[in-house]
């Protein structure tokens, strides 16, 4: 409980108790805001095939490098593993090009990351819109799901 004194007599007490209270909600607002809004960033897989064909993107596989040369990559993807994202999203963008062989996003370009499963791009995400990068979704369907409309695409001629 907060002391009386400070704020002179309990009514301003009582107000100040507010102020702090709003600077509080305010503060929890504004760190919700990113949270809140990377749940409706999921991308499906013809939103995602669109966007490939666009060219309007850059797909970000955050899987082990291992894994992309023993089962395969998404078509257009630069491989930036997980514990590498933050670091690479805060390169210079000479830098980024010398190790990832691609142009570096700036803030404001259209980022979707992917990865097995689901969870690892979601992590991405997340790092990506702490970092700034406000167009960034994921495909949560990842790399298992992609297989498999491409194999059912294949197998049917579409």
């Amino acid at each position: 409980m907060l002391p009386l004194r400070p704020f002179g007599c309990p009514r301003r007490a009582i107000l100040g108790s507010a102020e702090v209270a709003l600077w509080g909600l305010k503060l929890i607002k504004g760190s919700c805001h990113n949270f809140c809004t990377a749940i409706f960033k999921d991308v499906t897989y013809k939103e995602l095939k669109n966007l490939l064909n666009s060219k309007k993107i850059m797909l970000i596989d955050v899987r082990e490098t291992w894994e992309i040369v023993e089962y395969g990559k998404i078509p257009g993807s630069v491989n930036i593993p997980l514990d590498e994202v933050g670091e690479a999203l805060q390169m210079n963008p000479k830098d980024f090009k010398e190790k990832y062989n691609e142009v570096k996003p700036s803030k404001s370009d259209s980022l979707v990351f992917s990865c097995l499963a689901g969870v690892r791009s979601k992590k991405a995400l997340d790092m990506a819109i702490s970092l700034g990068f406000n167009s960034a979704q994921h495909y949560a369907g990842g790399w298992k799901e992609w297989v498999t409309y491409e194999f059912s695409e294949k197998k049917h001629g579409n």
